[in-house]
């Protein structure tokens, strides 16, 4: 019985690491679906900033993200907020992690002008576009190129090499 608990007890501790895979396809739904959105912020809630710095992004960038459709405006803000937060750490740790940056310029991308977090498109547009070919993960690579065919920052000349 004693061995019963222990067992219950270490894995009631145990953090599950989300998996980044799953969590590129949830973050696609999410962009267009507040209860996406709203089920990955939960899903993300205990990666710290000690984890994958991959995974510190899609958290900072889905809270950002779920700011839009959260009624409260101090909450909102809040939210936006400590998602840019987020998203902006896991950039400073892993400035060369095309992902990352690709979740940054999505941010940036469409937020709202009154909100001031536009400054880094441009920096990351251009990253993106010269490191995508040196880019070893399909995954990684689907990813960024999904993004990129809808995004309209890019033009019709710039998607082509994707």
């Amino acid at each position: 019985m004693k061995l019963l608990c222990f067992l219950l007890f270490v894995l009631s501790n145990v953090s599950f690491t989300p998996d980044l895979d799953q969590i590129r396809k949830e973050f696609k739904l999410a962009t267009n679906n507040r209860e996406s959105a709203l089920a990955l912020r939960k899903e993300l809630e205990s990666v710290s900033q000690q984890d994958n710095m991959v995974l510190v992004a899609y958290k900072g960038a889905v809270m950002a993200l779920t700011a839009k459709y959260t009624r409260e405006n101090m909450e909102r803000k809040n939210l936006f907020k400590d998602g840019v937060s987020l998203l902006e750490y896991a950039v400073s740790q892993k400035p060369e992690n095309i992902e990352i940056r690709c979740l940054r310029f999505s941010i940036q991308e469409n937020s709202p002008k009154f909100l001031k977090y536009k400054s880094n498109i441009q920096e990351d547009k251009a990253f993106i576009l010269n490191q995508y070919e040196n880019t070893n993960s399909k995954a990684v690579k689907d990813f960024v190129k999904s993004f990129v065919l809808q995004s309209t920052e890019f033009n019709t000349e710039e998607k082509q090499r994707f």
